[in-house]
């Protein structure tokens, strides 16, 4: 695809070269868009796909080619300038639309439409003993590859909070027969993002493979010998040997240039539903975003997974195109552990019950609603029932929560239209 006749300042610049950002510029394309478009991202790796991380490479069952969303040769086909290990530190807008972006090194690139795809950064340990060498974070590749090396030669780990990249470290972890202990200060895993019945059967399978766990536990400091880490020691005192801790206490998003530009923030960059931000002709998408909540009206949620980013791209590409915006998708999301696994169709917060579909040692699903409703469930090991609500949520349909306890009635069966 021939890039010599397109005007940069007619074109779009995409800030951040992650699964979001790189999604926008190959939708444009897929558009007819024939604007220059320009991806620049700060890490030195062409982009590569975040998710499997904390799962197959981090437990060697991937390399860093695995992780590649597209080869040179397709940006190069696509007439997509991919820009590694740069950052841009300085964004400024015209009134008459467009801007110019400068670089760390100097170099100034002009543009028409401006995407932050920023991302997020893990949130740092909040104590004494953080930088001490065997702490590490899981968010980058270059943090996968650290964490992947320090497995191989570690015998007791310990990580710090209970969320999805905890678990999925604590199962690499234990799979590799390693003494593993999570420490979270909730009293229950995925506190925030579950009801109970889930973060009950995920300790009990967890425990199985020898995990041990510390709930409503805060972590005072860590303690080295005078260069690595050696010990947790928790608020009451209690000490955890470890050689190597992961932190796993979640992400925040990236809006330093959101910020800068006077964009609206609420913890992400407040956008609507094309992805638009209080900026004419600046548009934001991702893990740096957060978008109007679906039960709760006047309030806002950020969505940190891969299929948000997509989603999210492809209404941004859209609205930049001038084409209609797609439809309205089904959030939806997955995690690996073990033998375990585990998706999650729609968006439960702001539920006010649940229901839980029958039980059994190796499976479990819970369904959420709002007002008699169904608004979203979690499967682990039951693909069948995650892809009926999701097609229901898709097409405006519910199951009524009398239905979806019976374990002997299969969902796709119980799906009615909403009275």
């Amino acid at each position: 695809m021939e890039t010599g006749t397109r005007s940069a300042r007619d074109g779009v610049l995409v800030v951040g070269a992650g699964e979001a950002g790189v999604r926008v510029a190959t939708a444009l394309r897929e558009l007819d868009y024939q604007g220059r478009i320009v991806v620049v991202g700060d890490e030195p790796h062409q982009p590569y796909s975040r998710p499997p991380l904390s799962k197959a490479f981090l437990g060697g069952k991937a390399d860093e080619d695995d992780l590649a969303l597209r080869t040179p040769d397709y940006f190069r086909a696509a007439g997509i300038e991919v820009r590694t290990g740069r950052a841009i530190t300085h964004i400024e807008l015209k009134d008459a639309g467009g801007g110019e972006a400068t670089c760390a090194d100097g170099e100034v690139i002009p543009f028409g439409k401006l995407v932050l795809a920023t991302g997020a950064r893990a949130r740092p340990l909040p104590f004494e003993g953080a930088s001490l060498e065997g702490v590490c974070t899981l968010r980058s590749l270059r943090d996968a590859a650290t964490v992947r090396d320090r497995l191989a030669e570690a015998e007791r780990v310990v990580i710090i909070g209970a969320g999805f990249i905890g678990l999925e470290a604590a199962a690499v972890s234990s799979a590799r027969g390693l003494a593993t202990t999570v420490v979270e200060r909730e009293e229950r895993l995925l506190s925030r993002v579950c009801a109970e019945p889930l973060s009950r059967f995920l300790r009990d399978r967890h425990g199985e493979w020898g995990v041990r766990f510390e709930l409503g536990a805060d972590v005072r400091g860590l303690v080295g010998d005078g260069h690595r880490v050696r010990e947790v020691v928790l608020a009451d005192g209690r000490v955890l040997p470890a050689d190597l801790v992961l932190a796993g206490i979640g992400a925040v998003p990236e809006t330093t240039l959101a910020e800068k530009l006077g964009l609206t923030v609420q913890r992400g960059i407040v956008v609507d539903a094309e992805c638009r931000t209080s900026r004419e002709g600046v548009w934001a998408v991702g893990d740096c975003t957060v978008a109007p909540h679906p039960h709760l009206p006047g309030e806002v949620i950020g969505a940190e997974s891969v299929q948000n980013a997509n989603d999210q791209a492809k209404a941004a590409a859209a609205a930049i195109a001038g084409v209609a915006a797609p439809q309205t998708p089904v959030p939806w999301f997955w995690s690996d552990q073990r033998d375990l696994k585990l998706q999650i169709a729609g968006i439960s917060n702001g539920h006010d019950e649940y229901v839980v579909r029958g039980p059994d040692p190796a499976e479990l699903t819970v369904l959420y609603y709002r007002a008699g409703v169904l608004i979203a469930a979690e499967s682990v090991n039951r693909p069948k029932d995650f892809m009926a609500v999701k097609r229901a949520l898709a097409a405006g349909r519910t199951i009524p929560p009398a239905a979806a306890a019976d374990l002997g009635v299969p969902l796709k069966e119980s799906v009615v239209d909403r009275g």
